[in-house]
């Protein structure tokens, strides 16, 4: 979605909402539709819980065998983002969280995710992909190449100082010279 259509995103979405309870109240009650409401908030938890400790035991399977857990950790998200949209009082939220907790939506959306997001570890459980190799006395070797053919490097404070240019016109000191 586009940044600037967001805030006509968030000014009709609870009108959509306001309108769903009012379709839903006629049809079926005040009382059925409250309860469908409450109803939706459990599920919602209990489906956190279930579905978010198997996602965890894949990510650390992953971890575990050198994999990327990426695809596990979105997966993990969009889990989180479903329980809250069950959790949120409405039918249209509802109806979009309970699509992603269905696999193949997730598998989907992660299709259109997967060019846009990189995950990066620190632990040796993410450095024992493909093009590993391990240096002298064990020491990390070059990192595994990135899809766009470029190599990941990683600088410390001490491995990069740069000195600040005293003639640059966006230097904060003055020159002596003015």
């Amino acid at each position: 979605m586009r940044l600037s259509l967001l805030p006509v995103f968030v000014f009709l979405m609870p009108l959509a909402e306001i309108a769903g309870f009012i379709i839903v109240g006629k049809v079926v009650g005040l009382w059925a539709t409250l309860a469908l409401v409450i109803l939706s908030a459990l599920l919602g938890a209990a489906l956190l819980r279930i579905q978010g400790i198997g996602i965890l035991q894949r990510i650390s399977t992953e971890s575990r065998n050198g994999g990327d857990p990426g695809r596990e950790m979105v997966h993990g998200a969009m889990i989180v983002v479903a329980a809250f949209l069950l959790m949120l009082p409405g039918f249209i939220s509802d109806i979009i969280g309970l699509l992603l907790f269905i696999p193949a939506v997730r598998e989907l959306a992660w299709t259109v995710l997967r060019k846009r997001i990189v995950v990066l570890g620190s632990s040796r459980a993410f450095r024992r992909g493909p093009g590993y190799t391990s240096g002298p006395g064990g020491a990390p070797g070059p990192q595994p190449r990135q899809p766009g053919g470029g190599q990941v490097v990683d600088l410390d404070e001490t491995d990069f100082h740069r000195e600040p240019d005293r003639n640059s016109p966006w230097s904060d000191r003055k020159r002596l010279e003015d």
